[in-house]
Protein backbone atom coordinates (compact mmCIF):
# COMPACT_ATOMS: atom_id res chain seq x y z
CA UNK A 1 0.00 0.00 0.00
CA UNK A 2 1.09 3.82 -0.04
CA UNK A 3 1.33 5.50 2.86
CA UNK A 4 2.04 9.07 3.24
CA UNK A 5 3.36 10.26 7.06
CA UNK A 6 2.89 14.12 7.53
CA UNK A 7 4.85 15.16 10.41
CA UNK A 8 4.69 18.48 11.83
CA UNK A 9 7.75 19.31 13.57
CA UNK A 10 9.23 22.39 14.95
CA UNK A 11 11.48 22.84 11.92
CA UNK A 12 9.40 21.70 8.98
CA UNK A 13 6.38 20.04 8.05
CA UNK A 14 6.97 16.80 5.99
CA UNK A 15 5.46 14.96 3.87
CA UNK A 16 6.81 11.11 3.14
CA UNK A 17 5.02 9.00 0.57
CA UNK A 18 6.46 5.56 1.23
CA UNK A 19 5.30 1.65 -0.70
CA UNK A 20 4.97 -0.41 1.99
CA UNK A 21 4.21 -3.51 3.43
CA UNK A 22 3.97 -5.83 6.65
CA UNK A 23 7.43 -7.72 6.63
CA UNK A 24 9.24 -5.30 3.91
CA UNK A 25 11.19 -2.16 4.38
CA UNK A 26 8.96 0.95 3.61
CA UNK A 27 10.44 2.45 -0.06
CA UNK A 28 10.29 6.43 -0.39
CA UNK A 29 8.00 7.29 -3.54
CA UNK A 30 8.17 11.21 -2.64
CA UNK A 31 9.14 13.85 0.02
CA UNK A 32 7.00 17.21 -0.02
CA UNK A 33 8.88 19.82 2.69
CA UNK A 34 8.28 22.97 4.00
CA UNK A 35 10.31 24.99 6.16
CA UNK A 36 7.89 26.52 8.42
CA UNK A 37 10.17 27.03 11.48
CA UNK A 38 7.08 26.44 14.00
CA UNK A 39 9.52 26.88 17.15
CA UNK A 40 10.77 30.42 15.91
CA UNK A 41 6.84 31.65 15.95
CA UNK A 42 5.66 31.92 19.14
CA UNK A 43 4.91 34.56 21.70
CA UNK A 44 6.35 35.03 25.12
CA UNK A 45 3.90 31.96 26.02
CA UNK A 46 5.40 29.68 23.78
CA UNK A 47 1.77 30.24 21.78
CA UNK A 48 1.88 29.66 17.90
CA UNK A 49 1.40 33.26 16.59
CA UNK A 50 -1.19 34.11 13.93
CA UNK A 51 1.24 34.05 11.01
CA UNK A 52 2.13 30.77 12.50
CA UNK A 53 -1.33 29.36 12.84
CA UNK A 54 -1.65 31.03 8.99
CA UNK A 55 1.21 29.04 7.69
CA UNK A 56 0.81 25.91 9.33
CA UNK A 57 -2.77 25.71 8.01
CA UNK A 58 -1.34 26.55 4.06
CA UNK A 59 1.31 24.10 4.78
CA UNK A 60 -0.48 21.19 5.38
CA UNK A 61 -3.05 21.39 3.39
CA UNK A 62 -0.74 21.81 0.66
CA UNK A 63 0.75 18.41 1.80
CA UNK A 64 -2.85 17.13 1.82
CA UNK A 65 -2.95 18.43 -1.81
CA UNK A 66 0.58 15.99 -2.39
CA UNK A 67 -0.42 13.46 -0.87
CA UNK A 68 -3.85 13.11 -2.64
CA UNK A 69 -1.63 13.34 -6.03
CA UNK A 70 0.47 10.93 -5.24
CA UNK A 71 -1.73 8.58 -4.39
CA UNK A 72 -1.98 7.86 -0.69
CA UNK A 73 -4.01 5.31 0.55
CA UNK A 74 -3.69 6.81 3.89
CA UNK A 75 -1.87 9.87 5.60
CA UNK A 76 -0.77 8.98 9.07
CA UNK A 77 -0.51 12.89 10.65
CA UNK A 78 1.50 14.36 13.85
CA UNK A 79 2.88 16.69 15.68
CA UNK A 80 5.29 17.42 18.05
CA UNK A 81 6.84 19.55 20.67
CA UNK A 82 6.08 23.09 19.05
CA UNK A 83 2.43 22.49 19.19
CA UNK A 84 2.32 20.13 21.83
CA UNK A 85 3.76 22.34 24.09
CA UNK A 86 1.74 25.35 22.91
CA UNK A 87 -0.94 27.27 25.41
CA UNK A 88 -3.47 27.67 22.21
CA UNK A 89 -2.68 23.77 20.87
CA UNK A 90 -6.06 23.23 21.28
CA UNK A 91 -7.22 26.11 19.01
CA UNK A 92 -4.64 25.68 16.70
CA UNK A 93 -5.31 21.75 15.93
CA UNK A 94 -9.31 22.82 15.47
CA UNK A 95 -8.54 25.61 13.32
CA UNK A 96 -6.31 23.00 11.34
CA UNK A 97 -9.40 20.16 11.28
CA UNK A 98 -11.79 22.91 10.34
CA UNK A 99 -9.86 23.99 7.19
CA UNK A 100 -8.21 21.15 5.93
CA UNK A 101 -9.81 18.24 7.32
CA UNK A 102 -6.49 16.50 9.04
CA UNK A 103 -7.07 15.57 12.43
CA UNK A 104 -3.72 16.02 13.88
CA UNK A 105 -2.60 14.04 16.64
CA UNK A 106 -0.17 14.91 18.61
CA UNK A 107 2.61 12.74 20.14
CA UNK A 108 3.87 13.12 23.74
CA UNK A 109 7.97 13.27 23.95
CA UNK A 110 8.09 9.82 25.13
CA UNK A 111 6.03 8.52 22.30
CA UNK A 112 8.51 10.17 20.17
CA UNK A 113 11.86 8.63 21.70
CA UNK A 114 9.71 5.61 21.57
CA UNK A 115 9.09 5.11 17.99
CA UNK A 116 12.36 6.75 17.16
CA UNK A 117 14.08 4.00 19.30
CA UNK A 118 11.95 1.62 17.13
CA UNK A 119 13.46 2.71 13.53
CA UNK A 120 16.97 2.32 14.79
CA UNK A 121 16.20 -0.63 16.29
CA UNK A 122 14.57 -2.13 12.68
CA UNK A 123 17.27 -0.13 10.85
CA UNK A 124 20.65 -1.55 12.73
CA UNK A 125 18.87 -5.05 14.00
CA UNK A 126 19.44 -7.16 17.01
CA UNK A 127 23.07 -7.55 16.76
CA UNK A 128 24.04 -4.05 17.64
CA UNK A 129 22.46 -5.34 20.74
CA UNK A 130 22.07 -2.78 23.63
CA UNK A 131 21.21 0.90 21.50
CA UNK A 132 21.31 4.60 22.92
CA UNK A 133 19.59 6.77 20.91
CA UNK A 134 19.55 10.15 20.54
CA UNK A 135 17.01 12.86 18.17
CA UNK A 136 18.11 16.72 18.30
CA UNK A 137 14.80 18.55 16.62
CA UNK A 138 13.83 21.60 16.24
CA UNK A 139 11.97 22.08 20.15
CA UNK A 140 12.57 18.97 21.72
CA UNK A 141 16.23 16.10 22.66
CA UNK A 142 14.67 12.74 22.80
CA UNK A 143 16.97 9.85 24.73
CA UNK A 144 16.00 6.37 24.44
CA UNK A 145 17.84 3.22 25.95
CA UNK A 146 17.05 -0.60 25.65
CA UNK A 147 17.80 -3.85 23.79
CA UNK A 148 14.33 -4.98 22.79
CA UNK A 149 12.05 -2.86 19.85
CA UNK A 150 10.78 -0.87 23.01
CA UNK A 151 13.31 0.96 25.50
CA UNK A 152 13.90 0.65 29.01
CA UNK A 153 13.97 4.43 29.35
CA UNK A 154 12.77 7.08 26.96
CA UNK A 155 12.90 10.89 27.85
CA UNK A 156 12.08 14.24 25.91
CA UNK A 157 14.10 17.54 27.07
CA UNK A 158 12.84 20.65 25.55
CA UNK A 159 15.95 21.48 23.88
CA UNK A 160 15.55 21.74 20.63
CA UNK A 161 18.04 23.43 18.16
CA UNK A 162 14.90 25.76 16.82
CA UNK A 163 14.11 26.55 20.65
CA UNK A 164 17.05 27.46 22.30
CA UNK A 165 18.50 29.34 19.36
CA UNK A 166 15.32 31.54 19.48
CA UNK A 167 15.19 32.13 23.59
CA UNK A 168 18.74 32.10 23.84
CA UNK A 169 21.19 32.81 21.32
CA UNK A 170 19.81 36.48 19.51
CA UNK A 171 22.85 37.59 18.15
CA UNK A 172 24.79 37.09 14.64
CA UNK A 173 26.91 36.25 15.58
CA UNK A 174 25.91 35.17 19.28
CA UNK A 175 27.49 36.86 21.94
CA UNK A 176 29.98 34.22 24.06
CA UNK A 177 28.24 35.25 27.08
CA UNK A 178 24.96 33.82 25.90
CA UNK A 179 26.77 30.89 24.36
CA UNK A 180 28.39 30.25 27.99
CA UNK A 181 24.42 30.60 29.86
CA UNK A 182 23.03 28.19 26.85
CA UNK A 183 25.90 25.46 27.83
CA UNK A 184 25.79 25.80 31.41
CA UNK A 185 21.66 25.30 30.63
CA UNK A 186 22.01 22.82 28.62
CA UNK A 187 24.06 20.75 30.80
CA UNK A 188 22.17 21.01 33.95
CA UNK A 189 18.88 20.02 31.95
CA UNK A 190 20.44 16.46 30.01
CA UNK A 191 22.64 16.13 33.37
CA UNK A 192 19.84 15.28 35.40
CA UNK A 193 18.62 12.40 32.99
CA UNK A 194 21.82 10.27 32.61
CA UNK A 195 21.33 8.42 35.89
CA UNK A 196 18.03 7.13 34.80
CA UNK A 197 20.06 5.40 31.99
CA UNK A 198 23.50 4.37 33.52
CA UNK A 199 21.26 2.45 35.53
CA UNK A 200 21.09 0.12 32.85
CA UNK A 201 24.88 -0.10 31.62
CA UNK A 202 26.59 0.92 28.98
CA UNK A 203 25.33 0.45 25.78
CA UNK A 204 26.52 -1.59 23.27
CA UNK A 205 25.67 1.20 20.45
CA UNK A 206 25.38 4.53 20.46
CA UNK A 207 23.14 5.97 17.28
CA UNK A 208 21.85 9.51 16.28
CA UNK A 209 18.94 10.76 14.06
CA UNK A 210 17.92 14.00 12.74
CA UNK A 211 18.90 16.70 10.82
CA UNK A 212 21.14 18.55 13.08
CA UNK A 213 23.31 15.34 13.55
CA UNK A 214 23.27 14.73 10.19
CA UNK A 215 24.72 17.79 9.56
CA UNK A 216 26.84 18.02 12.48
CA UNK A 217 28.56 14.61 10.86
CA UNK A 218 29.20 16.17 7.56
CA UNK A 219 30.65 19.03 8.53
CA UNK A 220 33.32 16.87 10.21
CA UNK A 221 33.72 15.45 7.59
CA UNK A 222 30.78 12.11 7.11
CA UNK A 223 29.91 11.43 3.56
CA UNK A 224 27.54 12.91 1.83
CA UNK A 225 24.18 12.30 2.16
CA UNK A 226 23.89 11.99 -2.24
CA UNK A 227 26.72 9.06 -0.74
CA UNK A 228 23.59 7.02 -0.29
CA UNK A 229 21.72 5.44 2.81
CA UNK A 230 24.40 2.39 3.32
CA UNK A 231 27.39 5.19 4.23
CA UNK A 232 28.74 4.38 7.89
CA UNK A 233 28.49 8.08 8.37
CA UNK A 234 30.10 8.92 12.02
CA UNK A 235 30.29 11.69 14.34
CA UNK A 236 33.12 11.85 17.12
CA UNK A 237 32.85 13.85 20.28
CA UNK A 238 36.76 14.62 19.32
CA UNK A 239 35.50 16.71 16.15
CA UNK A 240 32.50 18.05 18.03
CA UNK A 241 34.73 19.67 20.31
CA UNK A 242 36.99 21.20 17.75
CA UNK A 243 33.93 22.23 15.68
CA UNK A 244 31.95 24.02 18.50
CA UNK A 245 34.47 26.94 19.36
CA UNK A 246 34.56 27.65 15.57
CA UNK A 247 30.76 27.70 15.16
CA UNK A 248 30.34 30.00 17.98
CA UNK A 249 32.28 32.95 16.08
CA UNK A 250 30.48 32.54 12.86
CA UNK A 251 27.44 34.29 11.66
CA UNK A 252 24.37 32.45 9.91
CA UNK A 253 25.61 33.34 6.16
CA UNK A 254 28.98 31.89 6.95
CA UNK A 255 27.37 28.51 8.55
CA UNK A 256 25.41 27.92 5.35
CA UNK A 257 28.52 27.84 3.37
CA UNK A 258 29.59 24.50 5.24
CA UNK A 259 28.99 21.15 3.77
CA UNK A 260 25.64 20.37 4.20
CA UNK A 261 24.00 22.81 6.28
CA UNK A 262 20.88 24.28 4.67
CA UNK A 263 20.47 28.02 4.68
CA UNK A 264 17.11 27.55 6.61
CA UNK A 265 19.06 25.00 9.38
CA UNK A 266 22.11 27.48 9.60
CA UNK A 267 20.93 29.54 12.28
CA UNK A 268 19.91 27.00 14.21
CA UNK A 269 23.56 24.82 14.21
CA UNK A 270 25.16 26.01 17.09
CA UNK A 271 22.63 25.27 19.70
CA UNK A 272 22.25 21.65 17.50
CA UNK A 273 25.94 21.61 18.17
CA UNK A 274 25.63 22.50 22.09
CA UNK A 275 23.21 19.98 22.61
CA UNK A 276 25.19 17.35 20.96
CA UNK A 277 28.16 18.10 22.89
CA UNK A 278 26.58 18.12 26.08
CA UNK A 279 24.90 14.51 25.42
CA UNK A 280 27.92 13.05 24.39
CA UNK A 281 30.27 14.28 26.86
CA UNK A 282 27.77 13.41 30.02
CA UNK A 283 26.63 10.15 28.72
CA UNK A 284 30.03 9.23 28.09
CA UNK A 285 29.77 8.49 24.10
CA UNK A 286 32.92 8.62 22.53
CA UNK A 287 32.04 8.21 18.69
CA UNK A 288 28.02 7.69 17.64
CA UNK A 289 26.51 6.81 14.27
CA UNK A 290 24.09 7.77 11.87
CA UNK A 291 20.99 6.47 11.40
CA UNK A 292 19.06 7.38 8.21
CA UNK A 293 15.48 6.32 9.94
CA UNK A 294 14.09 8.22 12.72
CA UNK A 295 10.44 9.69 13.63
CA UNK A 296 8.63 9.24 10.32
CA UNK A 297 9.87 5.65 9.70
CA UNK A 298 8.85 4.59 13.46
CA UNK A 299 5.33 5.84 12.84
CA UNK A 300 5.41 3.86 9.31
CA UNK A 301 6.53 0.79 10.87
CA UNK A 302 4.25 0.96 14.06
CA UNK A 303 1.15 1.09 11.41
CA UNK A 304 2.31 -1.44 9.53
CA UNK A 305 2.85 -3.83 12.45
CA UNK A 306 -1.03 -3.19 13.30
CA UNK A 307 -2.04 -4.41 9.70
CA UNK A 308 -3.62 -7.68 9.42
CA UNK A 309 -1.08 -10.45 7.75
Amino acid sequence: MRLGVLDVGSNTVHLLVVDAHPGARPLPAHSHKEQLRLAELLDERGAITPEGVERLVSVIGEAVQAAEDKGCEDVLPFATSAVREAPNADEVLARVKAETGVELPVLSGEDEARLTFLAVRRWFGWSAGKLLVLDIGGGSLEVAYGIDEDPDAAVSLPLGAGRLTSAWLPGDPPDPADVKALRRHVRAQIARTVGEFSRFGAPDHVVATSKTFKQLARIAGAAREADGLYVQRDLTRKSLEEWVPRLTTMTTAERSTLPGVSDGRASQLLAGALVAEAAMDLFGVDTLEICPWALREGVILRRLDHLPS
